[in-house]
């Protein structure tokens, strides 16, 4: 009877999606016994407590969740930000790190969690864009910029040459709005000139 159970469960997974226990609790009286089950036998992967992935099949092998989907589940929500310290490294500011962990700017959850085989940083914060942008990436390495590992000097050097071929008005609105203070008092004698354009315009 379990077994048969089981797999009538096993016809609503779909490959590439990650699944909260509550949604499979919809098809199953039994859903953790099943569940148990499905991962010991290698239909679902364990992410992390209450989460799972029916993962998709490849040339290759299994393939990873999608980003997007694997955070907006664990969040059940769709305002989030996915990020890395590692974006950093497309300014050109002498940026070379790698670092194993992505940055989840949202409005709900706060510390470091496992999801699978990767650590995601969840921050919350009132204020980020939907998508990257150049000028929101330089205003949030100046944010994280005694988190990195490179030498913060190096990067306030050769950020006030990044700067001055920033789009002004991207750039003074990118800084007024996801500034810390700290990075608004950095920002402030290279973006003077900038200031005075945009509010002259």
């Amino acid at each position: 009877m379990i077994m048969t159970k089981l797999s009538e469960l096993k016809k609503h997974l779909k490959r590439g999606t990650v699944y909260r226990r509550t949604d499979l609790a919809r098809w199953s009286k039994s859903v953790d016994r099943h569940l148990e089950a499905l991962v010991a036998e290698g239909t679902l992967q364990k992410l992390s407590h209450g989460m799972y992935y029916f993962p998709k099949l490849s040339a290759f092998g299994q393939t990873p969740p999608d980003e997007d989907k694997l955070v907006r589940k664990f969040l059940n929500d769709d305002h989030f930000l996915l990020t890395s310290p590692n974006v950093y490294n497309s300014l050109g500011l002498g940026t070379t790190q790698l670092y194993n962990v992505c940055t989840v700017y949202n409005f709900k959850r706060h510390g470091e969690f496992q999801l699978g085989n990767r650590k995601y940083n969840f921050q919350q914060k009132y204020k980020f864009p939907k998508k990257l942008t150049e000028e929101f990436l330089l205003v949030d390495l100046v944010n994280n910029l005694k988190k990195l590992a490179e030498d913060p000097n190096e990067i306030l050097r050769n950020l006030k040459n990044k700067v001055s071929t920033m789009d002004a008005r991207k750039l003074h609105n990118a800084v007024v709005q996801y500034g810390s203070p700290s990075a608004k008092r950095i920002f402030e004698p290279m973006t003077a000139g900038i200031q005075t354009s945009v509010y002259g315009s």
